[in-house]
């Protein structure tokens, strides 16, 4: 069950970015600010560098931040509030909690027709350099040139996926042990010569660059540094390492499966007719090896996915590969469908490998469907051909075969062998969309 949220208050915000430099590097308009809110938000550490002319009441943020929010907000209803964030609030700051907080409390009273709450939450953004305008500075990188990724509250193994040669990426640390787990993986992943510097109190009067070394010479036993850091890296791969291109059709050879892995150019073909944009969610039912899943969301940091899968073995398996390649966040539900679908939120595309010959599967992924919404199944039985047949002829789309060969040794010749052939149903929802048995 949902818990309820407070009711939307009257409470002015201002969020005032803050770095290293403290006090002394802040506007004018920041300081005024903090000295005249009533109550100052913020972590310990940044409460601690306000000096005593800023009297306002100091709450420093618990643990976990997010879910205190709302709450927060309606204590202190009808108070001035000042936030400090560290650097640009906006940029993976708590910017955006509070946006999306005040922006929800505002949509709830517009929902039950409250008249003039809709606009009177304000937040007020007064930002500061971020760290990572501080390190392409001092690295001398083009901002515009460089991936950032943060491991802040996330996996380090997120960094796989922003690995290719010749990348440059500044990594937001969550701590000091940031950079050693940083230097593991690019070690697993078959960068360890790329090239790490760790940027440590940007913009204080403590700022230190480490020397620049590679993820192989980052020695294990050393220190940790201090826990405001950021970490530069130039990718570079070893000559030996798989290279994993940005576009679905990862070799096969990347992902940990028993066979049940839908091979790399019918993947290629299936994400294609799939079409992932940025921020949507794929149901991949019938997971096995999860490659749909994974490669659907390595397309965009925002696209998200859910893989059904009902072998246990199979969903550990999918577990691993997503790690391995750079998507942890990917969900999967180990479960038989379509049972199981129920329970998940609705998405915008679903993609059937395997169990089509369950009773209802394909008509409640159908359903599940908003308009707009993209369906593609694949099989390579006659059983499964045939209830993709009807589906086409009830709900239109495109019906094809997929067809692949591969040149291998005949004798001391060459010639091709055939793998089974895929057909693929694939159908875009749309108001028009043909629903019943007479098309």
């Amino acid at each position: 069950m949902t818990a309820a949220r407070p009711a939307p208050t009257t409470t002015a915000v201002t969020v005032v970015g803050i770095g290293a430099d403290g006090w002394a590097g802040l506007t004018d308009t920041s300081r005024a600010a903090l000295r005249e809110a009533e109550v100052l938000v913020g972590g310990p550490r940044q409460l601690d560098l306000l000096p005593p002319q800023c009297t306002g009441e100091r709450i420093a943020w618990p643990s976990p931040l997010r879910p205190a929010v709302p709450a927060l907000l309606a204590t202190h209803a009808g108070r001035r509030i000042a936030v400090l964030a560290s650097g640009d609030p906006m940029f993976y700051g708590i910017g955006r909690a509070l946006i999306e907080e005040i922006e929800g409390a505002e949509g709830v009273a517009g929902a039950e027709g409250a008249e003039g709450v809709a606009g009177a939450n304000t937040l007020r953004v007064l930002p500061h350099p971020s760290s990572v305008s501080y390190a392409a500075a001092r690295l001398g990188w083009p901002l515009e040139d460089v991936e950032v990724v943060t491991l802040v509250g996330r996996p380090a193994a997120r960094l796989a996926a922003a690995l290719y040669d010749g990348r440059r990426l500044l990594v937001l640390s969550a701590g000091a042990g940031t950079p050693g787990e940083v230097a593991a993986l690019l070690r697993d992943r078959g960068f360890g010569p790329s090239r790490m510097r760790v940027l440590e109190q940007l913009g204080g009067a403590e700022e230190r660059t480490t020397t620049e070394t590679t993820a192989d010479d980052w020695p294990d036993s050393q220190p940790p540094g201090d826990p405001l850091n950021i970490v530069a890296v130039a990718c570079r791969r070893a000559p030996d390492a798989p290279r994993l291109g940005a576009v679905p059709g990862l070799p096969d050879e990347a992902y940990e499966h028993d066979g049940q892995l839908t091979k790399r150019h019918i993947r290629a073909a299936t994400l294609g007719a799939l079409a992932p944009a940025p921020g949507e969610l794929l149901w991949d039912v019938g997971g096995g090896s999860g490659s749909i899943a994974i490669e659907w969301m390595r397309t965009h940091p925002s696209c998200r996915a859910v893989t059904v899968e009902r072998d246990p073995v199979r969903a550990e398996r999918i577990t691993r590969n997503a790690d391995r390649l750079g998507v942890p966040g990917l969900r999967v539900v180990t479960g038989a469908a379509p049972a199981v679908l129920a329970e998940l939120p609705q998405p915008d595309a679903v993609f059937v490998g395997g169990g089509l010959t369950a009773p209802g599967l394909l008509d409640a992924c159908w359903e599940a469907l908003p308009i707009g919404g993209r369906l593609v199944a694949n099989t390579v039985t006659l059983e499964s051909e045939a209830l993709l047949a009807d589906a086409h002829r009830r709900h239109g789309g495109e019906l094809v075969r997929l067809a692949v060969a591969h040149a291998v040794p005949v004798g001391g010749f060459t010639g091709w062998r055939q793998a089974m052939p895929v057909t693929q149903w694939a159908v875009r929802k749309t108001l028009d969309t043909p629903s019943g048995a007479d098309r």
